[in-house]
């Protein structure tokens, strides 16, 4: 069974994954495990760096016994990753210094605002593509720096080393050989000039980070290291790395400009090709790197415009564990399938602010139009249709900074499993929703880079062509209907909007 698999390691926001793919991209065998999430104030979120290490590494040992493989019979492993996590580690010892940062974390917001008040943004966001967040790198980086005790003076003595969640799992699998990462992760930490396609030293001067804490760059695809044979019984080579949303985007096959998808996990992300030009967006939206790829100096690079909802299955999970209305996340389906509609009822899931097209860090999360006569099944109903109604005002933005608009959106991500929200969701877009047979696209697109860099497949074109639809939902409601709900909708995001700025306030 030699080199028969890829083995894919999905590190994610509240779960790693691992899956291990065959030559045709099917699923051969699994592994899963959810670890903690840490809530030290209101609008922080934090990982235990080694808890993500030992729940990803025991993972990809039972995905292997679950497929009866050994290190021989995987060709490569692939990696992707919860973007914009932020930790930081002694270089000397391997050991974290703090837990890490989760992207979903607004602490550093009133340093961005700083930043934007010194006149930053624009220049800012014409080098790095981004929108002035605390959601990226760059600013939890600068925090760390300067609250962890030590780490600023370590780090200046070159003794720190900084990575998203990517760079952490290479630099475990190596046991400290390598410290690197791709360039779509680069270029969502506010550090990386996406033109120039390198580290900036001027980004890194205005936000006050040393570069001596920054990994190497290499490809999305081709082999940077081989792990260590004790954790698999041999090395296998890493070949393959890329963020979740951007090797999504790769399992989706959409390879050629105006191709997007969505992905529907703890937040939910769309992304467009847009080929190999940065395009500004004039709504709000993203311009990041998709993936580097060998074949140009210093790679082949492919664009997208990304917008991204903070909190889609993280939703559902709050009416599972906050509220306690559902036993399982996946119960909201028939929950809220036992109504016609939400009568009205409207979540704005701003629990961690607004991301794109608003980009609101002080919004908070909503809930109204509450009458005598609602139900759970009303706010279920109401929860998914906000993951939804969010995606729709991406896709609108998208459509605005196209030159063609989009004829279908492929889907993807645990959520998109759910047939009333795929059906919400194609009458809210007026556009078909397609899922794919395959729908580990997070997972896949990681194995698909990898397995590119080691000859698994020969070409994109091969790797496309397993790509096949499973179901197609198509648009049922009027254009008076989607019209009216997306208004009321606008109604509900307003007043959720700088609720927390308040809160500071005497």
């Amino acid at each position: 069974m030699k080199n028969e698999y890829i083995l894919a390691l999905d590190q994610g926001t509240t779960s790693s994954r691992a899956i291990l793919f065959d030559r045709a991209g099917v699923v051969r065998a699994t592994g899963q495990r959810e670890f903690r999430q840490y809530y030290p104030q209101p609008g922080w979120v934090e990982h235990d760096p080694e808890e993500i290490w030992r729940s990803q590494l025991a993972v990809a040992r039972e995905a292997l016994r679950n497929a009866g493989a050994t290190a021989a019979d995987i060709a490569a492993i692939g990696i992707t990753n919860q973007r914009e996590t932020t930790l930081i580690w002694d270089r000397r010892s391997g050991a974290p210094l703090s837990r890490a940062i989760v992207w979903q974390d607004r602490r550093t917001a009133p340093r961005c605002d700083e930043l934007r008040a010194a006149g930053h943004a624009d220049w800012l966001q014409q080098r790095t593509g981004l929108v002035l967040d605390a959601y990226f790198s760059g600013t939890k980086l600068a925090w760390l720096l300067d609250n962890v005790p030590g780490a600023r003076a370590a780090a200046e003595r070159g003794e720190v080393a900084f990575g998203t969640v990517d760079s952490w799992l290479v630099w475990q699998l190596t046991g400290g050989q390598v410290h690197s990462t791709d360039p779509g992760n680069a270029s969502r930490t506010l550090l990386f000039d996406i033109h120039k396609q390198d580290w900036s030293d001027e980004l890194l001067e205005r936000l006050d980070i040393p570069r001596s804490v920054l990994p190497s760059l290499a490809p999305s695809s081709g082999v940077i290291a081989h792990c260590l044979p004790e954790y698999f019984g041999g090395p296998i080579p890493i070949a393959g790395v890329a963020g979740d949303q951007q090797a999504a985007t790769f399992g989706q096959a959409c390879f050629q400009p105006g191709m997007a998808k969505n992905t529907y996990g703890t937040g939910c992300f769309m992304l467009m090709n847009v080929g190999g030009q940065a395009a500004r967006s004039g709504h709000q939206l993203l311009s990041t790197v998709g993936w580097g790829l060998p074949g140009a100096t210093p790679w082949k690079t492919t664009y997208m415009l990304e917008g991204g909802v903070f909190m889609a299955g993280a939703a559902v999970q709050w009416l599972r564990d906050g509220l306690g209305i559902i036993p399982k996340s996946a119960d909201v389906e028939a929950l809220a399938g036992s109504v016609p509609d939400a009568d009205d009822v409207f979540l704005v899931p701003a629990f961690a602010g607004l991301g794109a097209p608003h980009w609101d860090p002080y919004a908070r999360g909503l809930l109204i139009g509450l009458t005598r006569g609602t139900t759970r099944a009303h706010v279920a109903r109401a929860t998914l249709e906000s993951i939804a109604l969010q995606s729709t005002e991406l896709l609108q933005a998208m459509n605005a900074d196209s030159p063609a608009p989009l004829s279908e959106l492929r889907v993807d991500g645990g959520a998109a499993r759910n047939d009333l929200l795929m059906q919400i969701q194609a009458d809210l877009l007026g556009v078909p929703v397609v899922r794919p047979r395959v729908a580990e696209s997070t997972a896949l697109g990681a194995a698909g880079l990898a397995g590119l860099a080691v000859g698994f497949w020969q070409d994109q074109h091969e790797f496309a062509a397993q790509w096949q639809a499973e179901r197609r939902f198509e648009p049922t409601w009027s254009d008076d209907r989607r019209q009216a709900r997306l208004e009321r909708w606008r109604q509900a995001v307003s007043l959720s909007k700088g609720w927390a700025k308040g809160k500071q306030q005497p």
